[in-house]
């Protein structure tokens, strides 16, 4: 039979042709005595206009982190069990409970029953199949050892849940606490001020000036509270545009990566994230040109792309990762030395892997250190302000009661 493929040569340049073999396992051996690693492959045949839907990209439909991490669980474990790819997404799907998941599932099938492959059907779907993860799903079928590499997704995938929710986690009793801070001065500031001011001015009680000023934010919110809520609302438009804009992203980043401990922490992150996407795609055999540029783009730090922009360079050129990594400031010591270690064994992608669980379980530490600085440094300051305000309040009363004694 006359087979269609897609390879990557030595040099990392991309080339596709047709082969004359009896299987597609015969043919990809063939193309690897050529030097050439396959990333798709396929039984040439007429092509037809119908075959469309796979290639042209959903922009609405999508799975959540926790429905694409069971997902891919699955659908290692379904191919272990020697199921096929169609019935065991067909399977899954009618798992699914909301309609948006299940049209997301129902796509890939009908696009794989009408001669798509699995990558080109993952395509389709860029906000839930990355190009990483597609990467590796091309290499399985390339290799027929797509249940590996699912095996291999499920554990990324899971990784990057399980480093996400403890983020979240970290911060939701803070911002709670702000959300709850920033209530509490909102009654104060339309309900209870406005009763103290007209007490005070039938008293005739002099005030201090911390309970003036307090008093004149009062009445200002009070008077102009619509401004203000529409001013509010207005910001936060302006916000949520700015930071959906790849600049406005970089920016928060860079925000994020200037604050002492959390830029530590966001650093370690990002470092973590990268990392376990290269030992995964080299330990998938994907080419390591194609592995850093994959790499780069999965990152929006603008300073990593352009540490992935010179390590490709370097390999390009000949030269050697850890040397690249050595001049860079961004990465560990160890991370450096366990690349070095890495390229002479030959296991790269192991190396890059081991590093990455490292950087996870400091991750982890370094999160409930976070944790355990950010609630009281917060509690203490809704205190101060908190406590600011009831001081100011009943400062004058205090005042009064012992002019009357």
């Amino acid at each position: 039979m006359i087979l269609i493929y897609e390879a990557i040569g030595a040099t990392g340049q991309r080339t596709s042709d047709t082969v004359e073999a009896a299987d597609s396992k015969e043919a990809v051996g063939l193309l690897r005595r050529r030097g050439l690693f396959v990333t798709r492959i396929e039984e040439q045949r007429e092509k037809k206009s119908s075959r469309t839907p796979a290639r042209k990209a959903s922009r609405t439909l999508r799975l959540p982190l926790n429905t694409l991490m069971l997902f891919t669980r699955q659908m290692a474990m379904l191919l272990r069990a020697g199921s096929a790819v169609v019935p065991a997404i067909a399977a899954i799907r009618r798992q699914m409970k909301r309609a948006e998941h299940e049209a997301v599932l129902g796509r890939l099938v009908s696009d794989l029953e009408e001669g798509s492959t699995l990558t080109e059907a993952f395509q389709a779907h860029p906000r839930t199949f990355d190009p990483v993860y597609c990467a590796i799903v091309a290499a399985g079928e390339a290799s027929g050892t797509l249940a590996e590499m699912f095996d291999r997704l499920a554990l990324m995938v899971g990784k990057r849940r399980a480093i996400r929710k403890k983020v979240i986690g970290t911060f939701a009793y803070p911002v709670l606490l702000i959300v709850m801070c920033i209530h509490i001065l909102f009654v104060l500031l339309m309900f209870v001020l406005p009763r103290f001011a007209g007490m005070f001015d039938q008293l005739g009680v002099e005030t201090p000036a911390s309970t003036q000023l307090l008093l004149a934010c009062g009445s200002f919110a009070q008077t102009n509270w619509p401004f203000m809520a529409g001013g509010a609302a207005g910001l936060a438009i302006l916000g949520a545009y700015l930071l959906t804009s790849a600049a406005g992203k970089q920016w928060l980043i860079n925000i994020q990566l200037s604050i002492p401990i959390l830029g530590r922490l966001r650093s370690r992150l990002i470092q973590g994230q990268i990392f376990r996407t290269v030992g995964t795609l080299l330990e998938s055999r994907v080419d390591l040109l194609d592995t850093l540029a994959l790499a780069r783009q999965a990152t929006r730090n603008r300073s990593y792309q352009r540490l992935f922009d010179k390590l490709q360079d370097t390999v390009t050129s000949g030269g050697q990762l850890s040397a690249a990594f050595d001049e860079s400031k961004l990465v560990e010591p160890y991370v450096c030395q366990a690349v070095r270690t890495g390229e002479d064994s030959g296991n790269l992608g192991g190396a890059v892997s081991y590093c990455a669980d490292i950087l996870d379980e400091t991750n982890e530490e370094l999160i409930q250190v976070v944790t355990k600085l950010v609630e009281p440094i917060i509690l203490i300051g809704m205190g101060l302000v908190v406590g600011g305000v009831a001081i100011s309040l009943f400062l004058p009363l205090f005042d009064l009661t012992s002019a009357m004694n």
